[in-house]
């Protein structure tokens, strides 16, 4: 949870609120009963926003509030493409020495998402839980890649599904093709690997199966900051609701995700997330079913 300032082609904002947990919790409300967030801010983050929060059924607990420290802050320039961007600012502020406290209350929850930290904070939430997840997600990036990799792949060998994009897909495998580059990180651990390609949608494989899932295609997109995030709690949200770890759930769960971070990208920051119930969520939805639903019969 910290503050991000935003610059693409459509505008920018000053410092608004945004944050893995952030992104994660508010999407995953949508469809778990509870969700739990553990994080760390700085007491400059505004209180009304974690009420905010706490109205969407997440649970706070777990969010450490530092008296006299700064949150996180990030500032970045997206390019015309909307694929690619410069980072401006990076202030680490809390999050440099961040212990993550796991709350009792928390310790038996049977579906954990790890969002976008060090590999060695994600391993401490890991080893803090009272009993394993029926499912672990983890998601990571370059940046862990280049400076810790041994930690990284110590994490990864815990978690049953890693959450990727594909040139981090590549540098972590070393291969091309991401059907080998897949294979390659299943052999590291995890039991499923998700391959995001952005606005190409996104690749499922694990159980010697694949899936794909596209991207709907949006008249504008304003802001792509937060997008995996989004994904992310959508797709363990959904999972959490339906209590399930089957491959035919994680398709589901891999549309829904899909589905959530469509929303994101149709505004700066959280803005679109605030403001969704089922019928638009699932309206959204089947605009995805419809997207690769046809009739054929083989002659």
């Amino acid at each position: 949870m910290h503050f991000d300032a935003i610059e693409t082609p459509f505008g920018k904002t000053d410092k608004i609120i945004g944050g893995a947990g952030t992104y994660i919790s508010l999407s995953a409300s949508y469809f778990a009963s509870e969700v739990n967030l553990i994080s760390v801010v700085g007491d400059d983050f505004p209180a009304e926003y974690i009420k905010l929060l706490e109205s969407k059924n997440i649970d706070t607990k777990g969010l450490q509030i530092k008296k006299g420290e700064k949150s996180f802050f990030w500032s970045g320039k997206y390019k015309n493409d909307m694929n690619s961007r410069d980072t401006l600012v990076t202030e680490l502020n809390v999050l440099e020495n961040f212990d993550p406290i796991v709350p009792a209350e928390y310790a038996n929850a049977d579906f954990l998402m790890l969002g976008n930290l060090s590999p060695q904070v994600q391993l401490q939430v890991i080893e803090r839980m009272k009993k394993r997840p029926k499912l672990i997600a983890m998601d990571t990036m370059n940046f862990w890649m280049n400076i810790c990799m041994d930690d990284l792949k110590k994490t990864i060998s815990k978690v049953d599904v890693l959450i990727i994009n594909d040139e981090e897909a590549r540098q972590l495998s070393g291969q091309y093709s991401l059907k080998v580059a897949a294979g390659i990180i299943l052999g590291m651990g995890p039991k499923y690997v998700i391959i995001k390609k952005g606005e190409h949608g996104a690749l499922l494989f694990g159980e010697g199966k694949q899936f794909y899932a596209p991207a709907l295609p949006l008249e504008e997109v304003f802001d792509p900051t937060g997008a995996g995030d989004t994904f992310a709690g959508g797709f363990i949200g959904y999972l959490a609701k339906v209590n399930s770890t089957e491959f035919a759930d994680l398709k589901n769960a891999i549309i829904m995700g899909s589905a959530m971070a469509s929303f994101c990208v149709e505004k700066f920051g959280t803005e679109k997330l605030l403001d969704l119930n089922n019928d638009i969520i699932y309206q959204r939805v089947r605009e995805f079913i419809e997207l690769v639903n046809f009739d054929y019969t083989i002659k």
